[in-house]
């Protein structure tokens, strides 16, 4: 193999750990949780009776706890769909960036649920939003972790295509670096494509999503990027 080459695969590996390591989101932990009141314990109960008294009391539907997340957070880690809904009604921002710089519809996306994702965006919560500490977005997120379903709600939703974070990666080029060259990657990959994502967007190192898929063996995917819709 020849030296650039196992140059760019040691850099493409040190560019993996740090991705995989930036995706791990912060939900509340137990400390956290038995320290909440208010309604960060009413979101993260999914009491919406609770939520709508408090709301009308004055509460602060966008305060923040001391890791910058607002009840719309927590209630989407909690996965409480109802607390969500009250809380957008009470006026909540539904584009709201915790302290890791992640919104619900991300939030959803990395958790693999497509029936929060969808409520999310429906809240509005735009599906494109500049998300992570890699200014990603939420279906780059998704392509890196190869949820299909998600992948096809934010497709469906006018999530940008080409958005490229600041490792110079796509949602093409994250399905293939930073998948397993398996099923569910490769139809992530198929779904991109036949939505029109650019297969050519080369990274920082001119190393194209096809040349990529190559050097990793990937052959499934390797042939969908030769082809031509």
């Amino acid at each position: 193999m020849k030296i650039q080459s196992m140059h760019h695969l040691v850099a493409i590996a040190c560019l993996i750990g740090l991705a995989q390591s930036a995706i791990a989101q912060t939900p509340p932990d137990a400390r956290e949780v038995s320290g909440y009141d208010g309604l960060f314990r009413a979101a993260h109960d999914g009491d919406v009776t609770e939520i709508r008294r408090l709301a009308s009391s004055g509460a602060d539907v966008n305060a923040r706890d001391p890791k910058g997340r607002t009840p719309v957070h927590v209630a989407a880690f909690a996965s409480e769909d109802e607390a969500l809904i009250a809380l957008a009604e009470a006026g909540a921002d539904m584009n709201a960036l915790e302290g890791r710089a992640y919104d619900v519809v991300t939030i959803a996306a990395v958790a693999n649920d497509p029936e929060l994702l969808s409520l999310a965006i429906k809240l509005g919560n735009d599906p494109g939003l500049v998300t992570s500490p890699y200014d990603g977005t939420a279906l780059i997120a998704a392509a890196h972790l190869g949820h299909v379903e998600i992948v096809r709600r934010l497709i469906a939703a006018g999530a940008p295509l080409d958005h490229i974070n600041n490792l110079h990666w796509t949602a093409v080029m994250e399905s293939v670096v930073l998948g397993d060259g398996g099923a569910n990657h490769q139809d992530v990959l198929n779904a991109l494509l036949e939505a029109g994502a650019d297969r050519t967007l080369a990274d920082r190192d001119g190393v194209t999503p096809l040349q990529h898929a190559e050097r990793r063996g990937f052959s499934e995917m390797a042939t969908r990027l030769r082809q031509m819709d």
